[in-house]
C-alpha cells in the first residue's frame, strides 16, 4: 500500500532540493516512489506543479490526479463561492482515497505565496533511513497516511514545526 506524505517548506526551493534527494534514495533502493510532485507558490500566489519524472512505475497516479488535487488545494480561494459546490463534490468523491476537506484546508492554508511543498506517494521504504536522510532538508510534515508511530518519528526528526511567512 502506498503512503501519501506532504512536506511543506517556507521557501520556493526546499521541495525541489528534497525531490533530488528522493530520486537518489530511489536509485539506492531505500524508497520506492510511486509518484511525486513539487508544488511552488510564487510570490504572486500562482501555483506551479512539477511532476517527478523518470520513476519506476511513473504515472501510477498521473497528471490528472495531481491536477485535481492541486486544483482543489489552491484554486478554490481564488474562484470564490461560485465553485464551492464543485469543490464539495470533489472532496466528497475523493474522501474514499483519503482526500478530505480537512486535508485540503490544512495544506492550502500552510503553503502560502513564496512557499513550496513536496507531495510523495511511496511504499516499500526503509523508514528509519528515509527519515534520517531527509532530516537535513527541514520542512513541515503536514499530512501523511503513515502509521501514527511512523508519523510521530518523522515529525520529531523534522523539528515538528514549520515557520511560515
Amino acid at each position: 500500500m502506498s503512503n501519501l506524505v506532504v512536506i511543506a517548506f517556507g521557501d520556493e526551493t526546499g521541495a525541489k532540493k528534497m525531490e533530488a534527494k528522493l530520486q537518489d534514495m530511489q536509485k539506492e533502493q531505500i524508497i520506492e516512489i510511486d509518484d511525486a510532485a513539487v508544488v511552488v507558490r510564487d510570490p504572486n500566489g500562482k501555483t506551479h506543479v512539477d511532476q517527478m519524472q523518470n520513476l519506476a512505475g511513473a504515472g501510477a497516479l498521473g497528471g490528472a490526479f495531481w491536477g485535481l488535487l492541486i486544483g482543489a488545494l489552491f484554486l478554490v480561494p481564488w474562484l470564490g463561492v461560485a465553485v464551492g459546490a464543485v469543490t464539495g463534490a470533489f472532496a466528497g468523491k475523493n474522501a474514499d482515497v483519503g482526500i478530505d476537506s480537512e486535508f485540503i484546508k490544512k495544506v492550502s492554508n500552510t503553503i502560502k505565496p513564496g512557499n513550496s511543498a513536496l507531495f510523495i506517494m511511496a511504499n516499500n521504504a526503509k523508514f528509519d533511513r528515509v527519515v534520517e536522510e531527509l532530516k537535513p532538508y527541514g520542512g513541515e510534515i503536514i499530512h501523511t497516511s503513515l502509521s501514527s508511530e511512523q508519523e510521530a518519528k518523522m515529525k520529531a526528526a523534522f523539528g515538528g514545526k514549520h515557520k511560515t511567512t
